[in-house]
């Protein structure tokens, strides 16, 4: 799908809305950005945060041709390092305290990455390395939603909603797959608690199901177990992998629905 397929066409409306959106270059959260620019009203934020800032500005691009009302910002920042999370800081707190009438703040939580599954659990030796995993998958997803939450003082008027893009391993072990089980329960259990703590905070754990994407590539080529890895090559040539596109419409439908209970665990397949 193309920026274009949807431009000038009326569609449900997210209102006047703040959106911060993390690995939102290519995938999923592309697929995502597009699906959300044309429910955003004119006058809305768009910030969308990624390592590769040549997609990036491409997506900018697009997405302000397509939709000029719509205020576009491009943040290519490394997640796992404290200079990236500073980056992001500062164009939240440039571009979005000072956008009048606000009616929702959402904030999307979809960098992330599959960590070396070619190793058994007993191979991770390093603390190094496991540290500089849960680094980029939950610490910066901890830090920057609280600082964007905290920029925002609460009042009657706005709505927040906080997505987590989960997975199925988030609630089910996968042999060859330590680091990425690891860092998906626990951003899982880590949004939980902000739903508890936070009454005035929707917060949704999203698992977009089987994406056809370069981590399912991934997957069946370098997994370590030869079980797993023959899983997902079924998958691939069985056709159960889904479009980018479909599952982010699906998201983008919850959102739009709100009907979920805050704090949930929520499967493509469930909707």
């Amino acid at each position: 799908m193309e920026a274009g397929d949807t431009a000038g066409k009326r569609q449900p409306s997210l209102g006047k809305a703040a959106c911060i959106l993390t690995g939102a270059s290519r995938g999923f959260g592309r697929s995502l950005a597009l699906l959300l620019a044309p429910r955003l009203e004119a006058g809305s934020v768009l910030i969308l945060v990624a390592r590769s800032q040549g997609a990036l500005a491409e997506l900018e691009a697009e997405l302000q041709c397509s939709f000029p009302g719509l205020k576009v910002n491009s943040v290519p920042a490394d997640l796992s390092t404290e200079d990236g999370l500073q980056l992001v800081r500062r164009v939240v707190q440039d571009k979005l305290p000072g956008v009048a009438d606000l009616e929702w703040l959402l904030i999307i939580n979809n960098a992330g990455s599959v960590g070396d599954i070619s190793k058994s659990f007993v191979d991770f030796t390093s603390p190094a390395e496991v540290n500089s995993y849960l680094a980029f998958n939950v610490t910066s997803a901890l830090c920057l939603t609280s600082s964007i939450l905290n920029a925002f003082p609460e009042h009657p008027g706005l709505c927040k909603t906080v997505v987590n893009i989960s997975s199925l391993c988030a609630l089910k072990p996968f042999k060859s797959w330590t680091l990425y089980c690891i860092g998906k329960a626990s951003r899982d259990i880590m949004f939980q608690v902000l739903a508890l703590e936070k009454p005035d905070v929707r917060v949704v754990n999203y698992a977009p199901g089987p994406l056809d994407t370069e981590m399912q590539q991934l997957a069946r080529t370098k997994s370590g177990d030869p079980e797993v890895r023959q899983q997902f090559l079924n998958m691939k040539y069985s056709e159960q992998l889904l479009d980018c596109n479909v599952s982010a419409q699906k998201l983008v439908n919850l959102l739009l629905e709100d009907t979920f209970s805050s704090g949930a665990h929520i499967d493509f397949y469930e909707i």
